[in-house]
């Protein structure tokens, strides 16, 4: 077993910073209450929502508008074993291939096997998906799929989704939806989350929601990088906030890479899908030659990180900041019906897509770590649910299967309802008060923010090392002070919350000495399953602990 113990050269974090980010009493707060308290306004939080409403009084919380979400950025769409090819063993298979040998099985099994079902609920609340001309719903192919079965709205699918999604909740009975709150942080009463602490960006002041159980939907952590796929919304709150509560958090360290951002000015960076490799793009070097095909037998449609990690050879070897996406060969007629959200965007930055190269690059795009989840979706505080994004459930190992990112945050959703007709209710107290905090802080946010992207995109990339992550470790361990600073205004606590994030990613890179699907390293090259077939596990105040991974079931063969 690989020695998690072992400290580093900058001692690893231990609370990192205050319990709570903020002062404050809640006798002396607005006060909201309801059964089922959901955080974020996503795919798996709007499913939790409208579930839970059919027995519980539930207040759906998010930070910006109900629409600003990961979920409305996904172009590709929802995968699932749906066609008369395909199979939950076909779709298991491919997941652990993808995961790099520490997948949960027994996760992946029932994320995939209820695949069919919660796509035709999700039809029964509006989605609709591309038909085939038989009249069957369209399938297509992605990275690590062995065959089509990506059901999609276009190119936009993830907008298709959230619309109808928005519209149905909007209108269900016993959801009271609060838009424009920030996750200040999660309440607990000895060992059990009993709501949370928001700040309401409208009136600039704290609000208290008391609940029985808090479901997590926040998302990712995109914005701990200068390049990103991700909205602005995309900090970390709920991996901070859950931290803090003393929540377990594990596989920090395996941060996703999209290989095809659109090369241009733009931040977010616009991610042009790989549905679009699916349907016959190819990727060309500086000599416009491919160079996937002695790489990979999927060649373009390899997994992300073996894509995106060639993608990064190949431009050092160019000396340029991209490599070349061709679509030419598609024509205008069919790119433009396809995928008109990429036809429009690129045409916007002045590239014709059925005539013209595209410059594309890797971009900071999913958070495979988070909140660690059982296969119900509990954490391990009492009352404290997560869905989607922000968990570390099992299901993605240590690199994500293309279009299984909707599919985990409606599945887990689902089974999180379920599992909710057995949960215990605790005693909501009386009142809860944080302590005190310093006054004064030595950086200015901005100047910070700016020096923590710059040092993740430097030395906690898609490649990393010892040095690099040394480095890293020190220059964050510098921003560490900030966490004991009373700070109030949401993009100050967005910056606490980064700097956590960022700070327990980086040590968990540190600790894992190989490399293993999005985790590179250039001094440990080799994947190594004697020692580090497993995850790192976390939580506040003690040391972070390796677990093996549960063995791989014997699968149907991949075709």
């Amino acid at each position: 077993m690989a020695d998690v113990g072992r400290q580093p050269a900058a001692s690893l974090p231990d609370s990192l910073g205050r319990r709570y980010l903020v002062e404050f009493d809640t006798n002396e707060l607005d006060a909201h209450t309801a059964d089922v308290l959901v955080i974020g306004s996503g795919i798996a939080g709007i499913t939790a929502a409208i579930a839970a409403s059919t027995e519980s009084t539930v207040a759906l919380v998010t930070k910006g508008r109900i629409r600003e979400t990961n979920t409305w950025y996904a172009q590709g769409g929802i995968a699932g074993a749906v066609g008369e090819a395909d199979s939950v063993e076909l779709h298991l298979a491919d997941t652990l291939v993808v995961g790099a040998g520490i997948n949960d099985p027994e996760v992946v099994r029932a994320v995939v096997g209820e695949a069919a079902e919660a796509l035709k609920d999700l039809q029964s609340l509006g989605v609709h998906f591309d038909s085939a001309a038989d009249g069957r719903v369209a399938l297509t192919r992605e990275g690590g799929h062995s065959l089509p079965r990506v059901l999609h709205s276009g190119d936009a699918t993830g907008a298709a989704v959230q619309d109808a999604l928005t519209a149905f909740v909007r209108n269900a009975r016993g959801v009271e939806l609060f838009e424009e709150r920030f996750l200040v942080d999660l309440l607990t009463a000895g060992d059990r989350c009993v709501g949370a602490v928001m700040h309401n960006t409208q009136t600039r002041r704290l609000e208290v929601f008391w609940a029985d159980t808090v479901i997590l939907a926040t998302g990712g952590c995109g914005q701990a990088y200068r390049v990103t796929t991700n909205p602005l919304i995309a900090t970390g709150d709920g991996v901070a906030a859950a931290w803090r509560a003393g929540a377990e958090v594990a596989d920090l360290e395996f941060v996703q890479f999209h290989p095809t951002a659109l090369d241009s000015d733009a931040s977010p960076k616009f991610l042009i899908t790989e549905a679009l490799r699916g349907e016959g793009a190819l990727l060309l070097d500086c000599n416009e030659e491919r160079f996937m095909l002695g790489v990979h037998p999927l060649a373009e449609l390899a997994p992300r990180d073996v894509v995106s990690r060639e993608i990064e050879k190949v431009m050092a070897r160019c000396d340029r900041p991209n490599v070349w996406l061709d679509a030419r060969h598609l024509g205008a007629d069919y790119l433009k019906t396809r995928f008109p959200t990429i036809w429009e965007t690129c045409g916007e930055a002045g590239y014709d897509l059925s005539t013209d190269l595209i410059p594309v690059a890797p971009a900071a795009h999913y958070m495979i770590g988070g909140v660690r989840v059982d296969i119900d979706g509990r954490t391990s505080l009492s009352g404290l649910y997560a869905s989607g994004e922000v968990t570390a459930s099992g299901l993605h190992g240590a690199n994500r299967l293309a279009s299984n990112s909707l599919l985990e945050g409606l599945v887990f959703s689902r089974r999180i309802m379920r599992a909710l007709e057995d949960e215990p209710s605790g005693v909501r107290p009386a009142r809860i008060v944080s302590g005190p905090a310093d006054r004064v802080a030595s950086l200015t946010t901005a100047r910070a923010r700016d020096t923590l992207q710059d040092t993740m995109s430097q030395f906690v990339s898609m490649t990393r090392s010892e040095g690099s992550l040394e480095e890293a470790a020190a220059i964050l361990h510098t921003l560490t002070p900030l966490l004991d600073v009373a700070l109030r205004h949401p993009a100050d606590l967005e910056l606490q919350n980064l700097i956590t994030v960022a700070t327990l990613l980086t040590h968990a890179a540190w600790l894992r000495t190989e490399t293993r699907g999005t985790h590179s390293r250039l001094d440990y090259p080799q994947r190594d399953d004697a020692e580090w077939a497993g995850h790192v596990v976390w939580r506040r105040g003690a040391e972070p602990r390796f677990e093996s991974a549960a063995p791989e079931p014997q699968t149907e063969a991949r075709p």
